[in-house]
């Protein structure tokens, strides 16, 4: 096994995604394990860890499945070194600018949000009296004895 090839508990390592999560993008063809040892076990490249951290920034902002692939092929034939038609080019830049545009606007959402949730909580820690804050008694709390 070369050098520039990893085994799958790598992989999740370095993209912080679990091996049922890798293996549900593989299973959805959007990545495909580059290579496998002679035991058959998949071998992954950095360009597969590239795709799955494409991946991995996509799912929190509520891309599908179908949109990540879309992108994804975008990419794929943009970098892939052959000569596009101008036509072709353009079409796949508009289509990297839309979810580049799709993704400000749900940056922006979750702003939005966030700034709601703080404010929320805000409000529930202003309805507490002023001090350390002390966790009622759970079920079965014994009372302190001194």
């Amino acid at each position: 096994m070369s050098s520039e090839h990893m085994q799958i508990g790598e992989v999740a390592a370095r993209t912080e995604l679990s091996l049922r999560t890798i293996r549900h993008y593989e299973d959805s063809g959007l990545v495909i394990p580059s290579a496998r040892s002679q035991g058959g076990f998949r071998l992954y490249t950095e360009a597969d860890v590239s795709r799955l951290m494409v991946i991995r920034r996509m799912k929190p902002l509520g891309f599908t499945l179908d949109e990540m692939r879309a992108l994804l092929e975008a990419t794929d034939r943009l970098d892939s070194g052959d000569e596009l038609p101008p036509g072709e080019r353009e079409a796949l830049l508009d289509r990297i600018r839309g979810f580049e545009q799709a993704a400000r606007r749900r940056v922006e959402d979750l702003r939005t949000q966030l700034s709601r949730a703080e404010e929320f909580a805000a409000t529930l820690a202003a309805r507490l009296p002023a001090g350390p804050s002390e966790a009622p008694p759970g079920p079965g709390a014994r009372p302190d004895r001194g």
